[in-house]
């Protein structure tokens, strides 16, 4: 089982230049945890060690034990701040889980039974992927790590919609509370098909 735990520190010293500071000479990350009924609180974070966890893409989508010098929080990563050359994290944005408030995050989707997909394997189309990620709404404890999209039986021409997705119970789709059914996937003709019935309808 993967260990989403962080330990951090209290960081007093503040502002561009400290944030600066930090990483340059302690090898550390600034970040901000905030949300839920407390203040935000500013800590600093050991590079090395946000790098591995974020190896992980479940690290987006799950709660995270933040260990503050002795104290507890339970987080999601909110936002990212990446150098814009190296791609190094710069800065984390922790938003607080509490327990009994509903949280939104965004879910991967991971697609199951693509090569056995009717649309593919019996009638020769290709899928294309419209969405890879989802925004959800739950209780922290229903959080998934990824949603799946199966498909099975999907056949050529057909067009996956959010509302055919199987949510865990509890699970809510942002888009769809606000009215949007966004297509998630299809199985269209490939480029050679379409190319065959061209020439077939020009003959």
């Amino acid at each position: 089982m993967t260990d989403f735990t962080l330990n951090a520190e209290v960081r007093s010293d503040l502002g561009k230049g400290a944030s600066r500071r930090l990483r340059r000479n302690a090898a550390m990350i600034p970040a901000v945890i905030y949300g839920g009924d407390k203040t935000p609180q500013s800590v600093s974070l050991v590079a090395k060690d946000v790098a591995k966890l974020l190896e992980n893409e479940a690290a987006f989508s799950h709660v995270i034990d933040l260990k503050v010098e002795g104290a507890n929080e339970s987080v999601l990563i909110k936002a990212l701040q990446r150098h814009p050359a190296k791609g190094y994290v710069m800065h984390v944005d922790f938003l607080r889980a509490v327990a009994d408030h509903k949280l939104t995050a965004v879910v991967p989707l991971h697609y199951l039974n693509q090569d056995s997909c009717i649309g593919v394997k019996q009638q020769g189309g290709e899928i294309l992927h419209n969405l890879n990620e989802v925004e959800v709404s739950c209780l922290p404890k229903d959080l998934p790590e990824f949603i799946e999209v199966d498909m099975a039986n999907v056949e050529l021409g057909q067009t996956l919609h959010l509302t055919d997705l199987k949510l865990p119970e509890g699970v809510q789709l942002a888009a769809l509370a606000h009215g949007s059914d966004l297509p998630v996937a299809n199985v269209h003709a490939t480029r050679v098909a379409k190319d065959s019935t061209e020439e077939g309808a020009a003959e």
